[in-house]
């Protein structure tokens, strides 16, 4: 099931062939923890898409990477410093990809100059754990009696009150 409690991981990362592969399985081993696992294959799938991506067209190869869970969408952000690397011609199979394959992507440039791209997945309403049947428990409650059933006199007596009955 699915917590509702918000999440963050952060990654900064040189990114080399051999490093996609670690940083995949990184990102996986977060998203089991915070019991997403069915994000996996897509979130590590498209962070992949643009690590080699970054690999192949970049300069600069120092990466961050960022994932938020608040309880119904999994932002996974990756953003890097080259200001050569243009995502409109150097990334555009691979947002083609992004864009086909989450609920929705988008890329921004901070003034800094670095971009940072991302992309999002929902959980889907249809996972949910089936409840189990529970016998009801015996409460622990005292019960008291109900007032219409004890006899008026009786009422003003515990009361501290005087009967009555007895003016």
């Amino acid at each position: 099931m699915k917590t509702a409690v918000p999440c963050y991981y952060h990654l900064d990362v040189e990114v080399s062939p051999e490093r996609v592969g670690q940083v995949s399985r990184i990102l996986a081993a977060h998203l089991r923890y915070w019991d997403l696992d069915n994000l996996v294959d897509p979130v590590c799938h498209g962070a992949e898409l643009l690590l080699t991506a970054i690999d192949q067209h970049a300069t600069d190869k120092h990466t961050s990477i960022e994932m938020w869970w608040n309880g119904q969408h999994l932002i996974t952000a990756i953003g890097d410093d080259d200001r050569d690397l243009r995502p409109d011609q150097d990334l555009r199979s691979c947002l083609a990809h992004l864009a086909a394959t989450s609920d929705g992507w988008g890329c921004c440039a901070p003034e800094t100059g670095s971009k940072i791209i991302w992309f999002s997945q929902r959980a889907r309403s249809g996972e949910r754990v089936p409840l189990v049947k529970t016998a009801p428990s015996p409460s622990l409650r005292r019960t008291l009696r109900v007032p219409r059933a004890i006899p008026v006199p009786q009422l003003a007596a515990s009361a501290g009150g005087v009967p009555v009955g007895a003016r």
